[in-house]
């Protein structure tokens, strides 16, 4: 199965993610299937950048985000345009 999950970046305690979607299986930093944003909590507002096409493509393929990066997809309303497409 697909995760949309978070991979740790960044610096010793300085962490940046990238938002990747990759084989559950896999390693937290393995060999994504794709890269589709990034969230830097480290900035003040926290900012995130997310490829919002390519993520709703995903979920329709089945791709499973962890409970952070839906947090962050709702943050976003990706995830109430994905709701909204299945109806």
């Amino acid at each position: 199965m697909l995760k949309i999950r978070l991979t740790r970046m960044g610096a010793k305690k300085n962490p940046f993610y990238r938002v990747v979607v990759i084989d559950s299986k896999e390693a937290r930093n393995g060999t994504p299937v794709a890269t589709v944003g990034w969230y830097d909590p480290a900035k003040a507002d926290a900012p995130v950048k997310l490829d919002e096409e390519a993520i709703l493509s995903w979920l329709g393929k089945g791709a499973q985000p962890t409970d952070t990066v839906r947090s962050l997809l709702r943050k976003n309303g990706i995830m109430a345009k994905f709701a909204e497409a299945k109806k």
